[in-house]
């Protein structure tokens, strides 16, 4: 599963010309026309005649708010220029699905139809999104095409693996349209951190008491989720060490499970030493049960005789003043999160921890919320930002990190 489209900004001004081939997952496409909208894109599509066969042009054109583009001939588009005129103007191409046959024309470089003209006249980066059978894609002429298109500088993205329209599971299926959106996404986004290997933690973590109960908090995970996205976005090699949280993965993500803060310790420094940066989004708990209960414990096995019981906890490692402390170690971002004196509790965290930067809220405004609302504070003083959706906050960020980074 794909973390989808979240904000509605994220691909304005941008123009996207989608070309949809003959095959059944062609159905797929309306969805992704419409995350593109979604995102703030202007959507132009181009079919195939075969196309057609599977979705009617009036579902793309009522989707995109714009016409949609089949013959090469149509006397009343383009002047007949319009397989030039169409790309003009485009970001990024994308052919999906693009079956076996329309790679092979690409690969050969033939233009006997509107949309094999538009790959030949364009002046734009072009995507192509395979769908076919399995076996079609195992072809070695399928391959040999595929290794083509990858030479002349076209992307690939896909195909994925699973169930297939034929009933046979294998390698083939077009990737799914939260996928191919986020891709584009992707695609289009400046790369200001491009080369930085970025390891970060998110969500709580859980302490266990016994097999059932532990110690854990409110934290749901969505900023450091936010965050992971908008840094691969942004062409950072990202390792996100994630707490138990049911959020899906950001694409281009590295993700680690974890449950406890020890845990979520080990992997942080198994994979800390190549990385220039390190933020501490999650809330780790600062205590533990000195011991784990192996079994289930019993209301009516309660030592007190009020049916109390006294558990008794010990620290926790700081994962983020570790790092901190490490030689020639990463540049390090803290999150505090406090529920009064925000300014002198998250000040005093940065000193006491050494940290460059700490990223500060009261829990009222963004604990376990989809909004936050955040003030920076670094040698220099603090910063307070409006408030903000999570996913617009983490791009704010970026450009924040960016900048210090830049400053170095």
């Amino acid at each position: 599963m794909t973390v989808c489209v979240q904000a509605s900004d994220e691909l304005t001004g941008k123009k996207i010309l989608l070309g949809v081939t003959g095959g059944i997952a062609a159905y797929k496409c309306a969805e992704l026309v419409r995350l593109l909208k979604k995102a703030g894109a202007q959507v132009v599509v181009v079919m195939t005649e075969a196309a057609t066969r599977f979705v009617t042009p009036l579902t793309f054109q009522a989707l995109s708010g714009n016409p949609v583009a089949v013959d090469a001939w149509d006397p009343e588009k383009g002047g007949g220029m319009t397989h030039i005129d169409l790309t003009r103007a485009s970001d990024l191409m994308v052919i999906a699905p693009a079956s076996a046959d329309f790679m092979a024309k690409v690969a050969q470089g033939r233009a006997d139809d509107l949309l094999s003209a538009l790959v030949l006249a364009r002046d734009c980066p072009l995507v192509v999104a395979p769908a076919m059978n399995r076996q079609m894609w195992a072809n070695p002429a399928t391959q040999r095409n595929r290794a083509l298109l990858e030479q002349d500088g076209i992307k690939i993205w896909g195909p994925g693996i699973g169930e297939q329209a034929c009933g046979e599971t294998g390698e083939g299926r077009m990737l799914e349209a939260c996928e191919l959106a986020e891709a584009v996404i992707a695609a289009l986004t400046v790369k200001q951190l491009a080369g930085k290997k970025i390891v970060m933690t998110a969500g709580p973590t859980f302490e266990p008491i016994d097999p059932v109960r532990g110690i854990t908090n409110l934290s749901s995970g969505q900023m450091g989720f936010a965050m992971a996205r908008a840094f691969a976005q942004a062409g950072a090699e990202v390792v996100l060490v994630s707490g138990p949280v049911a959020f899906a993965t950001p694409l281009g993500v590295k993700r680690i499970n974890v449950q406890t803060a020890e845990q979520m310790r080990q992997a942080v420094m198994r994979e800390i030493a190549q990385a220039q940066v390190f933020v501490g989004v999650a809330a780790v708990a600062d205590y533990r049960p000195i011991e784990a209960a192996e079994h289930k414990l019993k209301k009516t096995e309660s030592p007190a005789s009020d049916g109390g019981r006294t558990i008794s906890l010990t620290p926790n490692p700081d994962i983020l003043a570790e790092v901190a402390s490490l030689p020639a170690g990463p540049y390090c971002v803290g999150f505090a999160a406090e529920s009064q004196n925000l300014d002198e509790y998250a000040e005093a965290k940065r000193l006491r921890k050494r940290l460059p930067l700490v990223i500060g809220n009261l829990v009222s405004d963004g604990l376990g919320t989809t909004d936050n609302c955040v003030t920076l504070y670094d040698e220099t003083g603090h910063y307070p930002l409006p408030p903000l959706s999570k996913p617009v906050l983490a791009r704010r960020l970026v450009d924040e990190l960016a900048t210090r980074l830049n400053k170095q």
